[in-house]
């Protein structure tokens, strides 16, 4: 299958590049690099022996991805391409709509014009708000508490409409929860641009010493030690997922909504302690106010995904810690060092 990749070279879809070779797919690339850097599509070309195609544009720019995509002969779609801050969502909200909801929409209109008609698109548990249910299964009640989990139920919405209105196309709707981790090899993984704004890089950053501490953002939720818990699952994982969307849409015209997670929660002190145990060291951080838009508890039900998909996170809480740690000590200034 030829697979066209937009945020192809970033964190999660770098990664996914990686399991796609392997699994004998052809990848084309579409991205800006406004969050990613070229070097991770070199190194996932030594990791699998393969460079993927590279078309450089922006995600909103109708005629560069209406040319890329015909030029790629893709037959398929995945979609990362997208701002991902909740913080910074709630900061800029316009730059959240302009960049997600209207960069999608020139997607799915370039498909269109090239009668491309398989998707899988990069969703998130923030379209769940704050839950009432744990863990949160996929018919859990829809909303959201800032503007980047608001601009991911509006492309939801968006492709369940078209879905309705063209049955031929086909959806898989993947709302993951909180990526972690790296490649085996220490040669790819998350390189944020400036301060990260999730947790795990930040621990890593101190850990490698280019942060002198992490903030924990509250300490005082309705949870085991006052912390937010989230449900952490392997990038390596997560890519696999894809793959497994990708070949059940080879066969099913639909539009199913699907949770990627490992239905486990942990909580920010326990990440921190579990990844002093992988590099050896104390990590230093200190308490500071919650932040507009986070919420206690969440983690998935990911049954849906082992019927549908037969695709399970197998990789523990050891090893996105191990391998995270891997990336960083090898990379210490991300792909910067280049």
């Amino acid at each position: 299958m030829n697979v066209f990749i937009t945020g192809g070279a970033g964190y999660i879809g770098s990664h996914t590049c990686v399991e796609l070779i392997q699994a004998g797919h052809q990848v084309s690339v579409f991205d800006n690099f406004c969050n990613s850097q070229p070097e991770a599509l070199a190194r996932v070309e030594r990791i699998t022996g393969q460079r993927p195609q590279l078309y450089q544009g922006d995600i909103r720019d109708a005629d560069a991805l209406t040319y890329a995509l015909k030029d790629s002969q893709a037959t398929a779609v995945i979609h990362f391409a997208g701002l991902k801050s909740v913080g910074e969502s709630v900061q800029n909200p316009l730059a959240y709509y302009d960049n997600n909801v209207v960069g999608t929409l020139r997607l799915l209109q370039a498909m269109r014009a090239c009668d491309v008609k398989a998707l899988v698109f990069s969703s998130s548990a923030t379209v769940y708000g704050d839950p009432h249910q744990l863990p949160i299964p996929e018919d859990h009640p829809l909303s959201t508490t800032n503007p980047y989990g608001q601009t991911k139920l509006v492309i939801e919405e968006m492709l369940r409409d078209v879905h309705r209105s063209e049955t031929q196309w086909r959806f898989a709707i993947l709302r993951y929860f909180n990526p972690v981790g790296a490649h085996a090899s220490g040669l790819i993984g998350e390189d944020p641009q400036g301060t990260p704004n999730n947790l795990m890089p930040f621990v890593a950053q101190v850990a490698v010493g280019r942060r002198e501490f992490l903030n924990v953002w509250g300490d005082d939720y309705a949870t085991a030690d006052g912390t937010g818990v989230r449900d952490y699952i392997h990038v390596v994982d997560l890519a696999l997922g894809h793959l497994k969307a990708l070949e059940r849409l080879a066969n099913h015209t639909e539009c199913e909504a699907i949770n990627l997670g490992t239905g486990v929660g942990y909580s920010v002190l326990d990440m921190v302690k579990a990844f002093e145990l992988a590099c050896g060291k104390t990590l230093p951080y200190q308490v500071a106010p919650r932040r507009a838009g986070d919420i206690a508890a969440c983690y998935a039900n990911a049954d849906k995904a082992e019927r549908l998909l037969g695709w399970k996170a197998e990789r523990d809480l050891t090893a996105m810690c191990e391998d995270g740690w891997r990336w960083q000590r090898a990379n210490p200034q991300g792909y910067g060092q280049i």
